[in-house]
C-alpha cells in the first residue's frame, strides 16, 4: 500500500473515532446533565411516580418544517398555533410537592411563595395596589440536590396560579448563551429568552457567566438577560442556579443582578436516610426486592459513599443501575432462572458496586 493512501486510511479512522466519541458524549450529556447543549428546548412534565430526586428529562419539540391542517393545507412554523397546556390543580401540584423526599426547607420556601402570590393576585382582583413582587430566584446547592426538579414544578405552579401564560421550562447553561463572536451573544441569549416566554428559564451554573476578563462575551448575554427581565417580567421568570459561595459572588457582582435576585433558596445534600429512601423507590418502582440483609448492604454502601462527590439524587440512580448490572451477570450464567430471582437484589449486588 503507498504511504499516501496509508496517510488517507488513517484520517478516515481518526474521523470515525471523532465523530462516534462526539455522538456519545452528547447522549451522555442528555441523559446526565438534563441536555444543556439543547438549551431553550421545553422540558417535558416530570412525573412523580417515576423518581424521587430531580430528574433532567428533556422533551424535544417536533421538528417539521410544515403542519398539515384539517383542510389538507400546509401550515408553517410561522401561522402554527401552540397549543399550551391547562393549568394543573394546585391540590395536585402541592401533593407533589410533599412527595419529594427530603428538601424539607425549600419546601417550607415553596409553600410561603405561594401563599404569597396568592395573596397578590387577589390584591390585584380586588383593584387593590400590588406591591412590587419579583418572583426571579437564586438556587444554590451541590449537584444532584432537587434544584431542576424545583424550577419544573415552579413553572407549573406559576402557571397554575394564573402568573405564567405558558409554564413550560427552558434549561441552559453558559454553552446555550454566549458565542464565540461579538455581537452573536445578544442574538444566542435573545432566542433562548424567546423560547422561555410565557415559563421559566433555568440557568445552571450561572456564574461561568461572569469573571472571564474583559474579552469575555458573557457580560454580554447578562446585559441581554437583564433587558430582557425588565421588558417581560409579567410573562417571564428567570431561576438562576450553582454553588452557594460562587452564586453569591456572581449576583453581587452587578447591581442589576442584585435588584433583581432577592429569592434564594439553598438545597441541602440528603442525608444517607433519604438516600436509602431514593434507593427502595427506585426498587419498588422497577418491581424489585430488597431483603432485610440487602437493604443493610445498600445502607452500609450509601453511608460510605455518602459525600458532595457522590452526587445526591444523581449518586443514588448511578449505584442503582451498577446493582443492576452485577444482579444481571449473577443470573446470566444460570440455565432457569424464576420471576422472584428476576425481581431480587442480594447483598452481594452490592459488593463493589
Amino acid at each position: 500500500m503507498e504511504q499516501n493512501e496509508k496517510d488517507a486510511l488513517i484520517a478516515q479512522q481518526f474521523d470515525l473515532i471523532h465523530t462516534m466519541t462526539r455522538n456519545n458524549m452528547r447522549r451522555m450529556g442528555a441523559d446526565f446533565w438534563g441536555s444543556p447543549a439543547d438549551a431553550g428546548k421545553p422540558q417535558a412534565t416530570p412525573d412523580a411516580s417515576k423518581t424521587a430526586t430531580p430528574g433532567d428529562t428533556s422533551q424535544a419539540t417536533p421538528d417539521a418544517s410544515k403542519t398539515a391542517t384539517p383542510g389538507g393545507a400546509a401550515q408553517s412554523p410561522a401561522e402554527k398555533t401552540e397549543e399550551v397546556p391547562p393549568p394543573e390543580s394546585m391540590e395536585d401540584l402541592q401533593k407533589e410537592l410533599d412527595g419529594y423526599i427530603g428538601l424539607q426547607a425549600v419546601k417550607k420556601e415553596v409553600r410561603s411563595l405561594i401563599d404569597l402570590v396568592k395573596v397578590h393576585k387577589m390584591r390585584r382582583e380586588n383593584g387593590l395596589p400590588e406591591p412590587d413582587l419579583s418572583l426571579h430566584m437564586v438556587f444554590t446547592g451541590n449537584p444532584g440536590t432537587g434544584k431542576t426538579t424545583i424550577a419544573r414544578l415552579m413553572s407549573r405552579i406559576y402557571h397554575s396560579l394564573g402568573i405564567l401564560s405558558k409554564g413550560q421550562l427552558v434549561e441552559t447553561d453558559r454553552s446555550g448563551l454566549v458565542a464565540g463572536y461579538v455581537g452573536q451573544t445578544a442574538l444566542k441569549t435573545s432566542k433562548v429568552i424567546e423560547k422561555a416566554m410565557g415559563g421559566v428559564l433555568f440557568i445552571d451554573e450561572a456564574y461561568t457567566l461572569s469573571g472571564k476578563g474583559e474579552s469575555d462575551f458573557g457580560q454580554e448575554a447578562i446585559d441581554t438577560l437583564l433587558k430582557a427581565m425588565e421588558d417581560h417580567r409579567d410573562d417571564l421568570i428567570v431561576i438562576v442556579a450553582g454553588y452557594d459561595e460562587l452564586m453569591d459572588g456572581f449576583i453581587h457582582s452587578n447591581p442589576g443582578l442584585e435588584s433583581r435576585f432577592n429569592r434564594f433558596l439553598h438545597f441541602d445534600d440528603y442525608s444517607a436516610e433519604e438516600l436509602l429512601d431514593m434507593f427502595k423507590m427506585r426498587c419498588d418502582k422497577g418491581k424489585y426486592t430488597l431483603s432485610a440483609e440487602a437493604e443493610e448492604a445498600a445502607k452500609k454502601r450509601l453511608e460510605a459513599e455518602n459525600s458532595p462527590s457522590f452526587g445526591n439524587g444523581r449518586g443514588v440512580r448511578n449505584l442503582f443501575e451498577r446493582v443492576l448490572v452485577r444482579q444481571a451477570g449473577r443470573l446470566a450464567a444460570k440455565e432457569n432462572v424464576t420471576k422472584d430471582e428476576l425481581m431480587e437484589i442480594k447483598p452481594e449486588d452490592f459488593g463493589d458496586a
